[in-house]
């Protein structure tokens, strides 16, 4: 299923960094993704800081995982969780909602996404 959580076609995320559980650059998902990693962000420093005190450091490059390690500016598919930790933390980064794969409204709600969608 490749709909977006506005019901429509899924837009890719970003192809540079190639983003993606399957590095397609679209933040679909399926039985392997166990991350779910569903919500198209713009990267922020502050959201990096965050996610590197939960555990999960993102800006350092991992070549073994084919991931570049992610700066400011950065689109990036995120886990559905860790950016609902974020949001519930006050620094939940925007997100591409054409770009944001459906199945994130089983643990977000829509105008939580809406509320922090980044306007071009």
């Amino acid at each position: 299923m490749r709909t977006n959580v506005l019901g429509s076609s899924l837009q890719c995320c970003c192809t540079a960094p190639l983003t993606g559980f399957y590095r397609d650059g679209y933040c679909r998902t399926g039985s392997e993704d166990r991350g779910l990693h569903t919500v198209c962000v713009l990267v922020t420093t502050d959201f990096l800081a965050f996610s590197k005190a939960q555990g999960n450091d993102l800006s350092t490059p991992r070549p073994e995982y084919r991931f570049p390690g992610l700066k400011d500016g950065d689109r990036w598919c995120l886990c559905v969780e860790r950016w609902k930790e974020a949001l519930d933390e006050g620094c939940a980064p925007s997100v591409i909602l054409e770009a944001c794969h459906i199945t994130a409204l089983e643990f977000v709600d829509l105008d939580d996404l809406k509320a922090h969608a980044f306007v071009r």
